[in-house]
């Protein structure tokens, strides 16, 4: 019978497959995985980077589903599947024979052959009065996941590194009426010339509060910083995420710029070559 049947069937001391985070992500490869009959563990901390959206874009058949129900959803086909779903924080990961061992806060352990990180990143915003209370909803950051939501209103663009520009002449595509207010920014020539042939108004000057701009809504640019410290055990580092053997990445960890519909695709690769990878081990291997 083939190894990897029995193993789903009657051997939960060490799963086929460890997944830690439960996004979109890291869901898609447990079910792409338990759909090929590999037992599947998701660990899931309950913290993903779009909560405070209102729905999800860009999503076939899906646009505008509130983010939690679109993880409901996924979860209940994960578990049809015979995937298994635990609400813990991951704390610790240790390689052993094998495969790997995650410790999640309650103490609990779970052994795997193999180790998927889609714990995504969390997103450090600027410290300014107003930026964290309306960030998901009239501060936002991506024209893709909230644009036509804000199409053709007053839309600020918080100058904080040179990627604010970028967001502003992307933004103009929306509104006629955006203005990037410099802040911490300083302008090159090219920048300033390709804002204004977008009619993109510069404001000069620090801003004290979102409430103080009058805009309908306000872009930022948040820092990134991929949730790794639960895997410091293996030395993993954003440089060698996806090169540490029997280690994979989906998600925002691995790309901080992808979409969930990006990410859902991702986890259907990265199981089918998971998959084959545990295939290849099951082969005889002759001395």
């Amino acid at each position: 019978m083939f190894a990897g049947r029995i193993r789903t069937a009657n051997a939960r001391d060490m799963e086929d497959v460890i997944i830690v985070g439960g996004g979109t992500g890291g869901l898609s490869t447990a079910l792409t995985l338990a759909r090929s009959r590999r037992s599947v563990v998701v660990i899931d901390g309950g913290e993903p980077r779009n909560a405070p959206a209102a729905g999800v874009h860009n999503y076939l058949t899906r646009d505008g589903t509130p983010p939690a129900e679109l993880l409901r959803l996924g979860r209940a086909e994960v578990e049809s599947y015979g995937g298994r779903i635990i609400d813990g924080q991951a704390v610790s990961t240790q390689r052993i024979d094998g495969g790997f061992a995650v410790t999640l806060d309650n103490g609990d352990v779970q052994r795997g052959r193999r180790l998927v990180i889609a714990t995504g990143v969390w997103d450090e915003l600027p410290d300014v009065p107003g930026v964290r209370e309306g960030w998901g909803d009239t501060v936002i950051h991506c024209p893709y996941c909230h644009g036509w939501e804000v199409r053709d209103q007053r839309i600020g663009v918080l100058g904080t590194n040179p990627g604010s520009v970028h967001q502003a002449l992307l933004f103009s595509q929306l509104s006629d009426h955006v203005t990037l207010y410099l802040h911490d920014l300083e302008l090159t020539d090219a920048d300033t010339a390709s804002l204004t042939s977008r009619k993109v108004a510069i404001a000069p000057g620090a801003i004290a509060s979102v409430e103080s701009l009058g805009v309908d809504a306000l872009v930022v640019a948040p820092v990134v910083h991929p949730r790794l410290d639960a895997f410091a055990g293996l030395g993993i580092t954003p440089e060698n995420l996806r090169s540490t053997p029997g280690v994979w990445a989906v998600g925002n960890v691995a790309e901080p710029s992808a979409q969930v519909i990006g990410s859902a695709a991702e986890g259907v690769m990265t199981a089918a070559r998971i998959n084959w990878d545990l295939i290849e081990s099951e082969l005889p291997h002759p001395h």
